[in-house]
């Protein structure tokens, strides 16, 4: 690793970053100077149509700021009218622009918005709009509200894209240039990362041909920090820009990030890499030293090349001191532009996802303010290496960089950069400034207004530049809504800048403090104190990831002996007889074992991963999440035993008590599929466990191995081995037979609908007792899909679903209904990113499709597919869909996807990595009535921007789990309980508050505490 690990206590690194500024700044002084500032921007106010009157009279933590910024982000790329009506009434129903206030810019959009819902129609409870509303002007004045929200929007985004092409970008740059001389731009071409191949090249295109244009403006003569220049994603120009696929990465993108920079580098322009996210940096470390090296080579004088850093990380410091290791290596002068950082939310998000140990980025935003200060000192140390520019519209921040930029190193010495010159050697211009400031196009102009009035004493004016997206505005989605959300949070500079509410010294309060504890509960805390979130840790994080390859290669598997059936009855005997001790030790103690148990899985992480890979041919990711499941199963049932089991006291009359108990039902048959060999397994076994049941556990025949470690480390932790015993061998005949045993409590089954019926027949063939079964089964489960969806949401969410685990997943995405006026496209990047996957040995961190279970598995699929290939329209070629695995290997079948005509078409699950496509029109409550009617209700997805929309069909579906705007699989324990309905199962709900009082009996005891002679208690009791 080029970087510390970034996952540490973020006390102990603000207080590195406090002392690194002690005597380097005086934030009084810096306050005192952007007082003025402040002042004047608050006497001047930005125009109304600024952003920040925006964001002042509709901030993004109000109803209306937030569907302002839902139909921002959504409205431009809705194809249909109903669809926008819809969308449009959603949005704008939700909140309330009827008070105006005091500005023109609340008196004329308040009033424009508030009457333009009087002619929007209301949802309905199928999300459909209400066609009964009264004659053709409401619906011709639905269609004219919606084309004047359409243009708000618009005009919404200009605010913040300098043009929809790079040539009128240019022009607007021009006149923004006769306004402010001196001004400079770095140019950003808009769009979301790439999905697919064509997605890279559009992007590569759209690079080139801005930097071409740029370059006929550039000055060959000048500074080339003087020049504009672009600033690109490389996120934008893979496909699979991730840390997994470095190989692929260094062979692919370095080469067309370099003919980039070669072209940059001969126009004197400079090239800013975009910052990525924390997963990503140490590969953009790779990248970006690769090209360093190259740019040392073949251009030496140019000093245009950069990176941008995020101060929010905590590792930006420790990132800068490489940068400048490496300017200073390969003999360079690097640009570095600071920001704050942009996608805090979701760094935060997958932190907590993940179980790591802290989080990565600074969770008190005065604690960013302090990194970037830090930052910035270091910066403006390294004049010989580095070029800092330094993004901000903080006025406290401005003045505290100029402050610090004073007693900065002298720029004497530095050679001038800029465009080579036909002898060799570099042109000869004057020194540069040593900085530069950036602000955003569309913010902070007032407060760089001002700035750029007073320059320091006895300098020229400090230079500035403007960071300018370009593009259409449909595509500027994400962006827009990720700088509204950095810009119009309450506690933004930008925010209270423009809210005079907000005191001199409260907005200019010095960040310079120390907050002991996040702001957050750690990733590990966020259930509360009750319950600990299971730990996991972050494969892009080599030392994290060592010890899995470790166990890997020092891991075997065990032999595990088959189970004689013969011994059914004494092996239901030795249960038996442990369970009249087991059902009486307390459930609290019941309960420290299996939390022991927990712990124990997680020191042991490692060696379980590697026993699923090598047995059930899983990934190190799902392998992993995997293990952290089980663990949350083990403290989650833990926990609800203690609750369910604790006596119930009911009301009745005066002279007898009542009280409900849960008790044990006896011994319990667990029967586990080999998809999830630990987590279903484990999780059966502790709810039985857990309520004072006894087990005979029956693994998948493929993956025996896991659950023998799995039953071992439970005994371990203290549970009686008579309690739990493991029967390994075939269904037909161990399961049949533990099944058939007279005495059996209890039946829990994860696996095929097909199996559950068997189970289901056997049980009720037999004579004694009602014996309960707990099914959870599979399911023919859909996604459907809007046209105000946004596809790169919908490609990723389906890839996940339908073909992560080799869709080997009960919650696997097996049939996707997408509106037909987004299909064309959203198939073409379902079937590119679809090529980009790589399908192969598990065990390769590469993989992100291994093998089926076994061949019998792979035979059945491929004689589905076979099937397909002739009655349907193949939307991926089977043999070319991803990319070659890196060995061969047996039981591979690669993500395929096919479209029908129907939904009733599909009507059997198949098991494995294949998707059914259906294009939709009309009411999609329709579509939700066609996917009940195949009998299954395990998992649904549903993708659109209307929430009214969403609830009503999530209330229509008859399934157990609806996931909106996210991938359908993945449940989490005690979050997403999990299980279906109908051909999916019998309920409750696995990892629920339900599903431990099923595997116990119930028994109300009622006391006449009047026996005696009379009711003390209510003779005693005052008149």
């Amino acid at each position: 690793m080029r970087l510390p690990f970034p996952y540490r206590p973020e006390d102990q690194i603000v207080t590195q970053r406090l002392q690194s500024l002690q005597g380097a700044l005086d934030w009084g002084a810096a306050a005192q100077a952007a007082r003025p500032w402040v002042q004047a921007v608050r006497r001047h106010p930005p125009p109304f149509w600024a952003m920040e009157s925006l964001l002042k009279e509709y901030p993004i933590s109000s109803a209306e700021g937030l569907a302002l910024m839902r139909l921002a982000e959504a409205l431009l790329r809705v194809p249909d009218a109903e669809t926008a009506i819809e969308l449009t009434a959603d949005q704008l129903g939700r909140a309330d622009f009827d008070h105006a206030g005091d500005k023109a810019l609340a008196r004329l959009s308040s009033a424009a918005i508030a009457l333009s819902k009087k002619f929007l129609p209301t949802a309905t409870n199928s999300g459909q709009a209400d066609e009964q509303q009264p004659g053709l002007f409401a619906r011709l004045g639905a269609r004219s509200v919606v084309a004047a929200t359409l243009r708000a929007v618009q005009l919404l985004g200009r605010q913040f894209v300098l043009g929809q092409t790079i040539g009128e970008a240019m022009q607007e740059a021009a006149a923004a240039r006769h306004r402010s001389v001196g001004l400079c731009f770095s140019y950003d071409m808009l769009g979301e990362g790439a999905r697919t191949d064509a997605d890279a090249q559009h992007y590569l295109d759209s690079y080139t041909s801005a930097i071409k244009k740029i370059a006929t403006y550039a000055d060959l003569a000048s500074a080339c920090e003087r020049n504009d220049g672009i600033s690109i994603k490389l996120s934008a120009l893979h496909p699979r820009y991730e840390d997994a696929q470095k190989a692929r990465v260094m062979a692919e993108l370095v080469p067309r990030v370099w003919g980039l920079c070669e072209l940059a580098a001969t126009a004197n322009l400079n090239l800013t890499i975009d910052a990525e996210e924390v997963d990503r940096l140490e590969l953009s470390l790779d990248v970006f030293e690769a090209l360093a090296a190259r740019v040392a080579q073949h251009f030496p004088q140019w000093q245009g090349f950069g990176l941008a850093m995020q101060a929010y990380q905590t590792r930006a410091l420790e990132l800068i001191e490489h940068v400048t290791a490496l300017a200073r290596k390969y003999r360079l002068r690097l640009m570095c532009r600071l920001v704050k950082g942009a996608y805090w939310d979701a760094e935060i998000k997958r932190a907590q996802e993940l179980g790591l140990p802290h989080y990565p980025v600074f969770t008190h935003k005065h604690h960013t303010d302090v990194s970037y200060l830090a930052c910035a000192r270091a910066l403006l140390a390294a004049p010989d290496a580095i070029y800092p520019q330094f993004a901000t519209h903080n006025a406290g921040t401005i003045a505290a960089i100029l402050q610090m930029a004073e007693s900065a190193p002298a720029l004497a010495a530095l050679p001038s950069g800029g465009a080579v010159s036909p002898g060799g050697g570099p042109s000869q211009k004057r020194a540069p400034a040593p900085f530069e400031l950036q602000r955003l196009h569309g913010m902070g102009e007032g407060v760089y207004r001002e700035v750029m009035k007073t320059p320091p004493a006895g300098e020229g004016a400090i230079p500035v530049r403007v960071y300018a997206p370009v593009g259409r505005h449909k595509d500027l989605l994400a962006y827009l809504v990720r700088r509204l959300l950095e810009n119009g949070a309450n506690s933004s500079f930008v925010h209270q800048l423009a809210d005079e509410s907000v005191g001199m010294d409260e907005l200019l309060i010095s960040p310079l403090r120390l907050e002991p504890e996040a702001s957050l509960p750690l990733p590990l805390d966020l259930y509360g104190a009750g319950r600990r979130n299971s730990a996991g840790l972050d494969l892009t994080v080599e030392p994290m990831r060592a010890p899995l390859l470790a166990a890997y290669a020092a891991t075997a598997l065990p032999a595990v002996p088959e189970f004689d059936v013969k011994t059914t009855s004494s092996a239901y005997q030795t249960s038996a007889m442990s369970y009249q001790k087991w059902s009486k030790t307390p459930v609290h103690e019941r309960s420290a074992i299996l939390r022991r148990a927990a712990d124990a899985l997680e020191a042991e992480l490692p060696r379980f991963c590697a026993l699923m890979v090598k047995e059930a041919f899983k990934t190190w990711g799902d392998s992993v999440a995997e293990v952290r499941e089980a663990a949350d199963f083990l403290r989650y049932y833990a926990n609800e035993a203690e609750r369910i089991m604790v006596p119930v006291a009911l009301p009745g009359p005066t002279g007898e008590s009542n009280e409900l108990r849960l008790t044990a039902r006896g011994v319990w048959v667990c029967i586990s599929p080999w998809n999830f060999p630990l987590a279903i397994f484990m999780g059966q076994v502790a709810a039985a466990l857990a309520t004072g049941n006894t087990v005979l556990a029956k693994p998948a025949e493929q993956t025996p191995a896991v659950a023998f470690e799995a039953v071992r480390l439970l005994h371990r932790a203290g549970v009686p081995e008579g309690a739990l015993q493991l029967a390994h061998g075939p269904g037909d005949t161990v399961g049949a037979a533990l099944v058939a045993q007279p005495g059996i409590a209890g039946v829990v089954f994860t696996g095929s609908t097909e199996v559950a019926r068997i189970i289901n027949r056997a049980l009720a063939a037999k004579d004694g007792p009602i014996v309960p079964l707990i099914a959870e089964t599979g399911g023919i489960n859909a996604m459907l899909v809007d046209s105000t969806a946004l596809p790169e949401q919908v490609a990723d969410a389906v890839l996940q679903s339908s073909f992560r685990s080799a869709g080997q997943r009960c919650s696997a995405l097996r049939l996707l209904c997408v509106h037909e006026g987004i299909a064309d496209g959203v198939i073409e990047m379902i079937r590119g990113a679809a090529k980009e996957l790589v399908a192969g040995d598990p065990a390769d961190l590469a993989t992100d499709v291994g093998p089926v279970i076994d061949r019998q598995a792979w035979g059945a699929i491929r004689r589905h597919l076979e099937r397909l290939v002739s009655t349907s329209k193949p939307v991926t070629v089977i043999e070319d869909s991803t990319q070659s695995a890196t060995n061969p290997i047996a039981n591979l079948i690669p993500p395929s996807a096919f479209e029908v005509a129907a939904v009733a078409d599909v009507q059997q699950e198949i098991f494995g990595p294949v998707l059914h496509i259906v294009r939709w029109r009309g009411d999609p409550a329709a579509v939700i009535d066609q996917i009940n009617a195949l009998g299954y209700g395990l998992t649904l997805g549903i993708q659109t921007r209307i929430d009214s929309r969403a609830q009503a069909l999530a209330a229509r579906a008859r399934v157990g789990n609806v996931y909106i705007n996210r991938n359908m699989i993945g449940a989490v324990v005690g979050v997403q309980p999990f299980g279906g309905e109908g051909l999916s199962g019998t309920g409750p709900k696995a990892g629920g508050p339900h599903y431990l009082a099923r595997f116990c009996a119930e028994q109300t005891v009622t006391v006449n505490t009047t026996a005696a002679g009379g009711n003390v208690q209510l003779l005693a009791s005052p008149a």
